[in-house]
């Protein structure tokens, strides 16, 4: 069994290039299906597990199957994304084996975001690979690469102080915004949007103790839900045209496929405000606002990429925890090649372990049913314990005292130790 990885990611691609590969969580049903049937129709294609990983800072496939095929999802992600595999490539990173299972450990653990130890992409991964379940994607191989990855991002969160020192997306737009802003309590604030992340920016801005709050989310209902929590006024979507002059700062964060902000607007905005400075993050990938509104004079716009050189503060703090945590994936990598080299039928084990449940399987089915037909002939409870205890030792030592008495002395003597490893083990 082959296990691959290809993805891009804040490293590899610039923003506008990782917009083109975003998938809102409603298409990965759908698109994991378009996915393996790339890959089966492919020229020696074969049907491959797959589960697919999109957030603002990467898009990753995970497959599994008989033997990696790469080089169709290439050309799968490409088509997605409307570019050819060439362009794409230079902006794609490709891992196999143990190094496909040591990036999706590193990811799980937080070792490979933007935000070094952060937590938010663990819970990303697991609904990336509840997703894959749902459509059926998923299968053992990996199902055990992810699960064993949250078991190693568990133990490294608990065993060092990777996350200690971490700043989050919203930790770093409040700092950003302290420095344009003399009095974070004086200034009105608008969340576009109304998921975790979204969630989790009101949150670091709400402690500030802002002048007034406001969510604008394209569902009234759930937009009211989060604005009820901070004290503040839920709005529809199709207003911020005509309100957003009244903020001081506007925070967007949603899995639009098209900008909701445009330059006209935040124009009109300017000028009702006298040119009034307006501080803007974008946190969405594709971007929700167009990017030629950073061009504006007194426009502060910051995209994910821009928040980078903030959420690195106290990196150096967590190195010697970095070097912890690789230790502990370097484990976890082991112990996951070893299981997929248990499983690989070309060594045989996986054959000889099949053939010894169906012989032990067997054994028992005889003796069960002799002891039916002697508990049938009114034979005692005792008796037939006795009988059906002696039939299944005689079975399993039958092979073993037969090695014994056969063959020449060193052939004995092979068997003879082999058999002592075996059937006389000390418990431990």
């Amino acid at each position: 069994m082959a296990v691959w990885a290809l993805g891009i990611n804040h490293t590899t691609a610039p923003l506008d290039l990782r917009g083109r590969f975003a998938f809102a969580p409603e298409q990965l049903p759908p698109t994991l299906d378009n996915l393996r049937e790339a890959l089966r129709t492919a020229p020696q294609g074969r049907l491959a597990e797959a589960a697919i990983l999109s957030t603002c800072n990467r898009t990753e496939i995970y497959c599994a199957s008989e033997a990696a095929d790469i080089a169709p999802t290439l050309q799968w992600l490409a088509h997605s994304g409307g570019i050819s595999p060439e362009e794409l490539r230079s902006h794609t990173y490709m891992l196999q084996g143990d190094e496909a299972a040591r990036h999706a450990f590193r990811v799980a653990s937080g070792l490979d975001s933007m935000v070094l130890g952060e937590a938010q992409i663990l819970g990303q991964m697991k609904d990336a690979v509840r997703a894959a379940e749902e459509a059926g994607a998923l299968g053992q191989t990996l199902n055990q690469l992810f699960q064993r990855s949250f078991a190693v991002a568990k133990e490294v969160r608990s065993s060092t102080e990777i996350g200690a020192h971490s700043i989050s997306m919203a930790a770093a737009a409040v700092r950003l915004a302290g420095n344009l802003f003399e009095d974070l309590r004086q200034i009105r604030i608008l969340f576009v949007g109304a998921g975790e992340m979204i969630e989790l920016a009101a949150t670091h801005f709400a402690a500030k103790n802002p002048l007034s709050v406001a969510i604008a989310n394209r569902t009234l209902e759930r937009g009211e839900a989060l604005a009820t929590r901070f004290g503040g006024e839920a709005m529809r979507l199709a207003d911020l045209p005509t309100r957003l002059h009244e903020f001081d700062a506007v925070i967007s964060c949603t899995a639009s496929t098209l900008p909701l902000i445009g330059l006209g607007a935040v124009e009109r905005a300017l000028k009702q405000r006298k040119h009034r400075p307006m501080f803007m993050v974008d946190l969405a990938v594709p971007r929700d606002i167009e990017p030629e509104v950073g061009q504006l004079g007194d426009v502060y716009l910051y995209t994910v990429d821009d928040l980078a050189t903030v959420v690195q503060a106290g990196q150096a703090q967590r190195q010697a925890a970095v070097a912890q945590a690789e230790a502990i994936i370097d484990t976890g990598v082991r112990n996951f090649m070893h299981w997929m080299d248990q499983r690989d039928p070309a060594n045989g084990v996986v054959s000889l372990i099949q053939q010894l449940n169906t012989q032990a399987e067997h054994w028992r089915a005889a003796e069960l049913a002799r002891a039916r037909k002697l508990m049938a002939k009114g034979e005692s409870t005792e008796a037939v314990l006795e009988a059906l205890a002696r039939g299944l030792t005689q079975k399993m030592l039958h092979g073993a005292l037969a090695e014994l008495n056969t063959g020449d002395g060193a052939a004995r003597e092979r068997a003879a130790q082999a058999i002592q490893r075996i059937f006389l083990r000390k418990e431990r």
